[in-house]
């Protein structure tokens, strides 16, 4: 039997409420671990509301594929880890010293609710906020052009992870300009192929979407433990909770990166999600 959207959302808030409240508030070590629950009631929550909003939403047409969601944004945040390692853009500060196993079997916890998070944000912006089609620009590269494209970006990311300190905003995008040429070269479903018809409105819903994620991850986090801080070479100024304002403009192509990621992922592995998702189509379609 299939809950109504109103209990959806009221399980939703009944697991994410509480987890905030402790992970604000305590007692430890109980603050130590909500991140995943807190993150969780918050997805099932929005996607209750698009649920109700429409009739439909993307938990319910991923169905059992929405674990796949879960496991696919795992590696997704291991690759910017990785990236950070040599940038030092983050830092974690951490109640008390994590076993290996224990700190990264953790942290994959967390990182698994990234993809769905701005998925399911992204499909509540698509019914509420931007429902129709948004035409610009036709920028259409052939086959060749997409390659060199894919080709520039990955040149870029080596080339911030040899100069950081100057061109450290760049792995926000390279590693879209990398990949979305790609899934489109595949066939897949791509920023590139949307925006080769003068389509940008799949942009827009993405960065809506993951600013209003960027706003709770950085609101949840302040008061949190463990928690992250910022150190932003020219850029490390008037923060807004943690972050200093011009990062926020990051989650803008991060977003286009998750996107690109999670589609290479299910065209190569035909797992079904973007088949599911919607807020690549305006709603008058």
């Amino acid at each position: 039997m299939q809950l109504s959207p109103k209990t959806q959302i009221a399980i939703g808030l009944a697991i994410n409420v509480p987890s905030w409240l402790v992970a604000w508030l305590g007692p430890e070590p109980g603050r130590f671990h909500t991140f995943f629950p807190l993150w969780l009631g918050f997805i099932i929550a929005i996607d209750g509301l698009t649920r109700l909003k429409t009739g439909t939403s993307l938990f319910q047409r991923l169905g059992r594929r929405v674990i796949a969601l879960f496991l696919v944004s795992i590696p997704i945040w291991w690759v910017f880890e990785a990236a950070n390692g040599r940038l030092g853009n983050w830092v974690y500060m951490l109640p008390r010293h994590y076993p290996w196993l224990e700190y990264r079997a953790e942290a994959s916890l967390a990182f698994s609710t990234v993809a769905p998070a701005i998925f399911v944000m992204s499909e509540f912006v698509r019914a509420t906020v931007l429902t129709g089609k948004v035409r610009w620009l036709q920028i259409a590269p052939g086959r060749t052009g997409l390659m060199l494209i894919s080709a520039g970006g990955m040149a870029l990311f080596i080339a911030t992870m040899i100069w950081p300190n100057v061109l450290f905003p760049f792995v926000w995008i390279s590693l879209f300009l990398s990949v979305d040429p790609i899934v489109q070269l595949l066939d897949g479903r791509s920023i590139s192929g949307a925006v080769a018809r003068g389509r940008w409105d799949l942009v827009l819903v993405l960065f809506i979407g993951a600013l209003i994620c960027g706003f709770f991850w950085e609101f949840w986090n302040f008061w949190s433990m463990p928690k992250w801080t910022y150190r932003i070479e020219y850029a490390d100024w008037f923060r807004i909770f943690e972050m200093p304002v011009l990062g926020y403009g990051g989650y803008l192509p991060f977003a286009l990166e998750v996107f690109a990621f999670v589609a290479l992922a299910d065209r190569l592995l035909h797992i079904g999600i973007m088949n599911a998702i919607r807020f690549d189509k305006a709603n008058v379609e």
